[in-house]
């Protein structure tokens, strides 16, 4: 009898679990296809290739400096002392070690400015997700961007209702960018050529 009352008991919780967790909504989206889809996007990539292409320079002359020493080191040739040729191959070394130095702390600051750049966008982008989550009573959203999911229940894409969501909040501040923001477009409803091939 106390067997059939536990079994029972343990039915019952198992069947209000699964209802439970029926009852949650699940949704999903692409985050690395929402943020594309964002204008500040386009501004954040435009001054990171500008911040980039200043690096890029500054890699360029130090790279001209050391050719040009380099010639005039070959150019030389035997009429070089000992001495003098010793101390000019040390500075052409110390040289190339600077340039190569430099150009891997170049690539860690613009991984950074570009880090700095995107995280209002990134920011902005959770904020909409977030809202339109709650409005729809989503307990839990996916990203299938990040490739991890490797099976679901049938759920909502929520891409489109989050970009409506974002439309209509402020610009992400990106860093460095100035005025250069372009507005939010609103939507203006277009009106449909008639198609030439069309009987009437």
């Amino acid at each position: 009898m106390k067997r059939s009352i536990r079994k029972a008991v343990f039915i019952l919780a198992a069947t209000v679990c699964t209802a439970g967790l029926s009852a949650q909504k699940i949704a999903h989206i692409s985050l690395d296809s929402l943020v594309s889809l964002m204008p500040e996007t386009k501004t954040a990539k435009d001054v990171a290739q500008n911040y980039l292409k200043n690096l890029e320079g500054e890699i360029a002359k130090m790279t001209d400096e050391f050719q040009k020493k380099y010639s005039d080191y070959m150019a030389a040739g035997e009429t070089m002392s000992e001495l003098v040729r010793k101390t000019k191959e040390e500075e052409l070394t110390q040289m190339q070690r600077r340039i190569e130095d430099f150009r891997g702390q170049a690539q860690q600051d613009y991984q950074k400015k570009y880090g700095e750049l995107t995280a209002p966008i990134m920011e902005k982008a959770k904020k909409g997700i977030e809202a339109v989550a709650k409005e729809g009573g989503y307990k839990y959203v996916l990203d299938t961007s990040m490739g991890n999911v490797l099976y679901t229940e049938p759920a909502d894409d929520i891409l489109l209702s989050v970009k409506k969501k974002l439309d209509g909040m402020p610009m992400a501040n990106i860093p460095g960018a100035g005025g250069n923001q372009a507005p939010v477009k609103k939507d203006t409803p277009q009106k449909t050529p008639p198609n030439p091939g069309k009987a009437k």
